[in-house]
């Protein structure tokens, strides 16, 4: 990858029962899989939130992954916001 031109940025925040799940952990391990850079944090609303910068089809599948998250979480709302990269190295858990 040279430069941004081949990565993407997004903001997501996952509303349902996504707390106390393995949520985040489940999302750290996705990411670590793909290469994924960013973070992911559980936030005072009950909400998850994560930022994910990469190869646009693995930030993608990230993405997905968080639509239905871990077996044990119910998510009822997943929002995504586009922003731009930032050459984010690693992923960790807030």
């Amino acid at each position: 990858m040279s430069g941004n031109e081949s990565k993407v940025r997004r903001r997501v925040v996952v509303r349902g029962d996504v707390q106390g799940v393995f949520f985040r952990d489940s999302v750290r391990g996705e990411a670590e899989q793909r290469g994924v850079a960013g973070w992911v944090e559980n936030r005072a609303d009950g909400a998850v939130e994560a930022l994910f910068e990469g190869p646009p089809a693995d930030v993608e599948a990230l993405i997905e992954f968080c639509r239905s998250g871990p077996p044990q979480a119910e998510v009822r709302d997943v929002e995504v916001a586009e922003e731009e990269p930032t050459d984010l190295e690693g992923f960790r858990v807030r």
